[in-house]
């Protein structure tokens, strides 16, 4: 008898699934104007997800997947109150001097494609730990380094484990909060923090710890920093339940897509090295090798998105780029984000080039963005399941243009609270609202053990727009040539260029079909 209601079980439940699926599938889909409904939400707030055992842990797990997230935005703000300092102590050439910023940079845009589906594959949770812990211990080596070479080598290392970290902290996320509701809303918010407050975080860092003793101690400060967001991770992140991990066997090894993976590495990592040297070149951009490297990587990257069409499972779905509301979302993000990097770049490098300004008060100087990004997501938080998320953006969008004119208006003569103090409020206003907003839509347009590659995706676009962002800003800069009387000029002709992006991205908003995320749907 009990082996006969074992076997009639399973039928039940799959008559019953069949049923609902048949009922929600006669639901309507779209309104009157045809814009997608909102997804119904049971649970409009969010009770706490049953992997955690309190509120502190599902704190500091939100908390650790911010900060991993925020790794190459904080190296990079680092490093950027510190790069003359390094140079001088090593007796660095100016390529070398560069390539301490765009190693890092390098490997963190062409490793996370491949990394997403290494955490879809092998597991999320064991890629989350490894990328925090190894970040932890390149910053440590890093701090001794004794030549260009070392701190280039390390530096490049450290952009790896920041490429790793990103794919499976997004996917852990979106997997935990997997319905839509406020608490994920919040969630959400605080993570979409990561990259615009990172980038204020770690010039903070490198600001204070200079103060008091040399750059060395900055990447010691931060090795302890993430050595203990490594014990916080492996106490909250919970296990791979989400998951159908494949092991280590052929039919993983065949789904891992290896020519993908190597066309997307080497054809991104020569596109973005030929923009990143193309200003730096004794030749500029017609450099036999700049153009070589442009060639071969635009041509090897094309064939990674024709192999990705024809692939059966291919590294990057193509089919998301289908949904008009996915690709323009993310061509909006992507049009902004290089504007924000570069211009808090180029900013700063004026600041400590014309005004002379500290290291410290360089991270002061910045400190608004970092604060005005945390209001920025808390407001975000509380508004994406009452306004529609198309309002947002075009909320962004606007605050993105007004910042980029507010940038490109500055000269020696006018203060830092006229102009540079608005442009950094309305400049974390932009990326706040869209990369939560881009963020939570990408996470619900792929299924739950694709949400790695899903962040990988989006995350790889921006990274590379803003790439070619500072690829485009130091062609400007170097051929706008700064006179004695006006050297601000080369540095008004870069935000100029992300006044261009912002115009542009603008544009595409109106044709978004968003509604809100997050939020009761209301039923006749």
């Amino acid at each position: 008898m009990t082996k006969e209601v074992a076997v009639q079980q399973p039928t039940v439940d799959l008559e019953n699934r069949a049923q609902d699926v048949e009922l929600r599938s006669l639901e309507p889909t779209t309104d009157s104007d045809g814009a997608p409904l909102e997804p119904v939400v049971t649970d409009p707030h969010g009770s706490r997800p049953a992997c955690f055992s309190s509120l502190l842990q599902e704190v500091l797990f939100v908390l650790t997947t911010t900060v991993a997230v925020g790794q190459s935005s904080i190296f990079t703000g680092a490093l950027l109150c510190m790069t003359n300092f390094i140079g001088k102590d090593l007796n660095m050439t100016a390529a070398e001097v560069t390539w301490i910023s765009a190693a890092q940079t390098l490997a963190a845009g062409t490793f996370l494609l491949f990394f997403g589906r290494v955490a879809d594959l092998f597991g999320r949770r064991l890629l989350f730990l490894v990328s925090i812990g190894f970040f932890s211990i390149c910053l440590l080596v890093a701090g001794f380094a004794t030549n260009a070479i070392y701190m280039d080598v390390f530096c490049g290392l450290a952009g790896l484990s920041s490429a790793a970290s990103v794919p499976p902290a997004i996917g852990k996320l979106g997997a935990v909060y997997e319905k839509p509701s406020r608490r994920k809303n919040r969630a959400f918010a605080c993570f979409s923090g990561g990259n615009p407050v990172g980038f204020v975080l770690g010039a903070f860092i490198a600001g204070v710890t200079m103060q008091i003793t040399t750059w060395r101690a900055v990447f010691w400060v931060m090795s302890v920093m993430y050595a203990f967001f490594f014990v916080a991770a492996w106490w909250t992140t919970p296990p791979d339940t989400e998951q159908k991990l494949g092991g280590f066997n052929v039919e993983t090894f065949v789904k891992f897509d290896l020519l993908g993976a190597f066309l997307a590495v080497v054809g991104i990592a020569m596109f973005t090295a030929a923009l990143t040297m193309g200003g730096e070149a004794s030749g500029g951009w017609g450099t036999p090798y700049v153009i070589a490297l442009l060639v071969v990587g635009l041509a090897l990257t094309g064939g990674f998105i024709y192999w990705q069409s024809v692939f059966r499972y291919p590294l990057m779905p193509l089919g998301v780029w289908r949904d008009r509301n996915f690709s323009l979302v993310v061509i909006i993000l992507c049009l902004g984000f290089y504007g924000f990097s570069g211009n808090m770049f180029w900013a700063s490098l004026a600041w400590q080039r014309i005004e002379g300004v500290s290291p410290l008060m360089n991270a002061v100087r910045l400190l608004p963005a970092g604060i005005g990004g945390i209001l920025v997501n808390v407001l975000a938080a509380m508004i994406m399941h009452r306004v529609s998320n198309k309002s947002i953006m075009i909320v962004g969008a606007a605050a993105h243009v007004i910042s980029c004119a507010l940038y490109s208006a500055t000269a020696r003569n006018i203060s830092y609270w006229a102009l540079f103090f608005p442009a950094q409020l309305f400049a974390v206003v932009s990326q706040d609202l869209e990369f939560t907003v881009t963020n939570m839509y990408v996470m619900s347009s792929l299924p739950s053990d694709q949400q790695s590659v899903a962040g990988g995706l989006f995350n790889t676009v921006i990274r590379l727009g803003a790439t070619v962002g500072i690829g485009i800003q130091t062609s400007i800069y170097n051929s706008a040539g700064g006179e004695e009387h006006n050297r601000w000029r080369p540095y008004q002709a870069t935000f100029w260029v992300s006044l261009v992006g912002g115009v542009l991205a603008l544009g595409f908003v109106p044709f978004l079909t968003l509604g809100r995320q997050g939020g009761r749907k209301h039923q006749d």
